[in-house]
């Protein structure tokens, strides 16, 4: 993943280099293009993007257009937001959430990844 970029854009192809991969946590946000609730949270994810690089990846996975995915994790609700750490799901959140409840859930994931 390059480091320079805020958030990733996911596929079936490249969700196991990206996410599972990953040396620091990742959160991976399901959403469908045209789904109001996740016009809500999108700028909001920008912004953790933003103030975690370095310490977290941030990225996105239309469930439209890369069903697989999803599938393999029993995405039913949208948006869905979850937390991968050392490859496997440690956390997650559904539905329109508070910015505040996914910063603090990543600075959480970010502080044990330190320890």
């Amino acid at each position: 993943m390059d480091a320079d970029r805020i958030a990733v854009t996911l596929t079936d192809q490249n969700f196991q280099t990206i996410v599972l991969e990953s040396e620091q946590p990742v959160l991976v946000a399901f959403w469908e293009e045209g789904y109001g609730p996740w016009h809500m949270l999108a700028p909001e994810g920008a912004a953790l993007a933003e103030a975690f690089r370095g310490q977290a990846a941030v990225a996105t996975l239309d469930v439209e257009t890369e069903p697989e995915t999803p599938k393999r994790y029993g995405i039913q609700t949208l948006p869905a937001v979850l937390f991968f750490k050392d490859g496997r799901v440690v956390d997650e959140l559904t539905g329109v959430v508070d910015k505040a409840d996914i910063a603090a859930k990543l600075h959480a994931l970010t502080q044990t990844s330190e320890a």
